[in-house]
């Protein structure tokens, strides 16, 4: 009972600081949720071994794998329809990875799961780190502009994003009865270059709308 208890509380700190990264990012699983995944799965593990025996032991922690894609999938969502942002997916995937390390404790393997535990950790504070600085170097923003027609308009702002090291791919235009035009640009380049051509675009007087 008492290795049983070790397993429980170690289940609950390995969720917990997993938990906290989640909390501190201000995410929907956070320090409790991930906490209690991690023990859940964790008394699971060590219930299936108990009552199934050496005649099926893993009966009941097998469905832990397809219970928590149920709870991940809740997490999951679209931020904006229009464009199918689509975010909490590795808020789901902390999901379920906890729930194999709360297994993994369940099981005995305690040193295995800490120390998978760490690694979890490291990919999600260097790598989004790393994630920040590759959103720096490389944005892919969408641009609507809309202006008094002329025969070169778009060009010309086609010849500004040139001009600013910006890649382009133009995904819509349309003229209204009122003589103006509206563009819209699939633009990719750094996020210094971005911020130059935004500034120069604003300060263009024939620009009515522009969206960014």
């Amino acid at each position: 009972m008492e290795e049983i208890a070790w397993r429980l509380l170690l289940a609950v700190i390995v969720g917990g600081i997993l938990g906290a990264e989640r909390e501190y990012r201000s995410k929907s699983a956070g320090f409790r949720t991930l906490a209690l995944i991690c023990l859940g799965a964790c008394l699971f593990t060590i219930l299936s071994r108990l009552i199934g025996a050496e005649h099926a032991p893993e009966r009941i922690a097998s469905n832990v794998v397809v219970g928590i894609g149920f709870v991940g999938a809740g997490v999951i969502f679209r931020a904006d329809p229009q464009h199918s942002k689509v975010t909490g997916i590795t808020t789901a995937a902390m999901i379920w990875v906890t729930a194999a390390l709360g297994m993994g404790i369940g099981g005995g393997y305690k040193l295995i799961s800490t120390i998978a535990g760490l690694l979890v950790l490291i990919v999600i504070i260097v790598f989004h780190m790393l994630e920040g600085w590759i959103d720096r170097v490389n944005q892919i923003r969408n641009y609507k502009i809309v202006c008094p027609f002329e025969n070169d308009t778009l060009h010309r702002f086609e010849e500004l994003f040139r001009v600013h090291h910006l890649s382009f791919k133009r995904s819509r235009q349309s003229k209204t009865g009122d003589n103006v035009i509206a563009g819209e640009w699939i633009v990719q380049g750094s996020e210094k270059n971005h911020r130059r051509c935004v500034h120069e675009i604003l300060r263009d007087p024939t620009v009515q709308t522009f969206q960014f």
